[in-house]
């Protein structure tokens, strides 16, 4: 259904959201509220536990919440029919901190698989699909290739290239680069920028790499105890910030902050 007003690709307004079950059922984002225009590129950072990875699934509502609500390009998903979520969820690519490629299926494979389940290509057009998305990773010579044969980082890069073979308006990132060294990660962050160059695809990217968030996003959203303590642009230094995370990443932002991280990255 259309939203009265959505003047942000995405809407997450008031949203409380538990996992869990039964007795071990716990509450994990509280209220939390958070607005990204179309074509932002918004960072969300907090502490472990404060409740990231949550908050991006609750936008695709693979959490569902327990009140409050979650607005993608002027739907609110909470009162969709479960048919029409699937159709608005093809809408929204995710990438995990894993990239959980079948080992059964090659590049080319599992890349075209979510299109094969949606079914809505014919075989060229789908063919075609899946060769632009791995051109566009940098994975086209190794279309071919088994999932165990690679780097983390190009698995990675084919499990970005899946995600975004349904040409979603949204790419959610759920640390992306948690496992992978600080070059390869480094990699995988100008990756993402690229593709938000040049697809304008939406994104919202969760992880603890402060530095790379710093000189990727537009906007950054800080997480504590499941609310959304504060959001800003990371490039605006002269803004007061309300959080030590908030602070840290104003640091990242200045030239010295941008040095720093060189010299980390270097040593």
């Amino acid at each position: 259904m259309a939203h009265p007003s959505a003047p942000h690709l995405l809407r997450l307004d008031q949203v409380t959201t538990s996992i869990g079950a039964g007795g071990a059922r716990r509450q994990v984002l509280r209220g939390a509220t958070l607005h990204v225009a179309r074509g932002d590129i918004c960072g969300v950072v907090g502490a472990s536990g404060a409740g990231k990875s949550t908050l991006l699934r609750t936008i695709n509502l693979l959490d569902v919440p327990d009140s409050g609500t979650v607005v993608v390009a002027g739907r609110d998903l909470a009162q969709l029919p479960q048919r029409d979520l699937r159709a608005a969820r093809q809408d929204i690519g995710m990438v995990f901190q894993q990239p959980n490629l079948l080992a059964n299926l090659d590049v080319y494979a599992n890349v075209a698989l979510p299109l094969r389940l949606h079914g809505t290509l014919n075989p060229p057009r789908l063919r075609r699909r899946v060769l632009d998305c791995l051109d566009l990773v940098g994975m086209g010579p190794h279309a071919g290739a088994w999932p165990a044969r690679l780097s983390a980082g190009q698995q990675q890069r084919v499990a970005i290239a899946r995600a975004l073979a349904s040409q979603p308006a949204i790419l959610l990132c759920d640390a992306p680069t948690s496992a992978l060294d600080a070059a390869t990660a480094r990699a995988l962050f100008e990756l993402l920028r690229a593709v938000n160059a040049d697809l304008g695809v939406t994104m919202v990217v969760a992880s603890h790499d402060l530095p790379a968030l710093a000189g990727l996003c537009n906007r950054v959203a800080v997480l504590v105890d499941g609310t959304v303590a504060e959001t800003f642009d990371p490039s605006d230094t002269t803004a007061p910030r309300t959080t030590p995370l908030g602070r840290e990443l104003a640091f990242y932002g200045t030239e010295a902050g941008v040095l720093f991280h060189q010299g980390v990255h270097h040593a």
